[in-house]
């Protein structure tokens, strides 16, 4: 689980805003116009991508107005992705992320889970949330971020993207998130099941809380969703059991789920991460895509 001592760990021994800002140019170059339809390309691999459509949009929730990311081809209907992001939130690495998964033929919106206390981009990169106080700052933001909370926002997403041309009602959505977003997605497919029929959580951390009846791993029952669940190798050192735990659940719940340990430590996957790991970070997304292409 993504926590202030292994950020301070992390900034100490391996980020760098020189290191960093390299990831950043590279994604920037592939940047559109808000509203405009573009040829971009996927960070990482610099595979061209179809011509696309991308905003900043808005919708109301239970709680306010939330802001997101919002990116898809630009022409046809696809199975909507709900992407929640970690702990740094939206930033050009997310924004890469989507561009890249809304290429493989889904409208994907990145949601911004912070839009209780503020709205748009908070930092740049991981470099910049270690530089500028970021665990002060978003820490009474994520107190906000109860199982209730979340499923409402939720159930505004879905209703907001069952609304949008670009997205083909006939199929499932699929939801992701990353670190603290693992528990997000979780409680997300509990909220909606009768739309949301994938879910895949990466390096996500409390994905069981012993004694909370909304633990991400006791509202399993209450969803219709297959599930990926991708380990860091280093969460999985610190609490092996909490993996058996989640595949238990899923099972007793009748959920299909891959709960698996990857090679990589906590953030292997996000390309702005200290510990982002390419190989293992290509088969998480693998194996995301064959969920999604199976399950929506």
């Amino acid at each position: 689980m993504c926590d202030q001592e292994r950020l301070e760990s992390w900034a100490k021994d391996q980020l760098s805003r020189r290191q960093f800002g390299a990831v950043a140019g590279a994604a920037t170059g592939a940047a559109a116009l808000a509203g405009c339809s573009t040829a971009v390309e996927a960070s990482g691999d610099g595979t061209a991508l179809p011509s696309m459509i991308q905003s900043e949009v808005t919708f109301e929730t239970a709680d306010g107005t939330m802001d997101a990311f919002w990116v898809h081809p630009s022409e046809g209907k696809y199975p909507a992705i709900i992407f929640w992001p970690d702990i740094a939130s939206i930033r050009e690495s997310k924004r890469t992320m989507a561009r890249r998964l809304a290429g493989e033929g889904y409208a994907v919106l990145v949601l911004n889970p912070y839009y209780r206390d503020a709205a748009g981009e908070q930092f740049a990169d991981f470099a910049d949330f270690m530089g500028n106080e970021g665990w002060p700052k978003v820490t009474p933001w994520r107190k906000k971020h109860t199982a209730e909370a979340i499923m409402a926002d939720a159930k505004a997403a879905v209703a907001w993207l069952d609304a949008q041309d670009a997205v083909d009602t006939s199929k499932g959505i699929g939801v992701e998130g990353y670190c603290m977003g693992g528990p997000l997605t979780v409680w997300s497919a509990a909220a909606v099941p009768d739309r949301i029929k994938a879910a895949a959580s990466f390096h996500g951390g409390g994905l069981v809380r012993e004694g909370d009846d909304m633990s991400p791993h006791a509202t399993l029952a209450k969803a219709d969703a297959s599930y990926l669940i991708a380990v860091a190798q280093d969460d999985d050192a610190k609490a092996p059991e909490v993996k058996d735990v989640f595949a238990a659940a899923a099972k007793d719940a009748g959920r299909m789920a891959t709960v698996t340990v990857y090679p990589g430590d906590h953030g292997w996957t996000v390309p702005d991460s200290p510990a982002y790991a390419k190989v293992p970070a290509e088969k998480a997304y693998a194996d995301k895509i064959a969920l999604y292409k199976s399950a929506l």
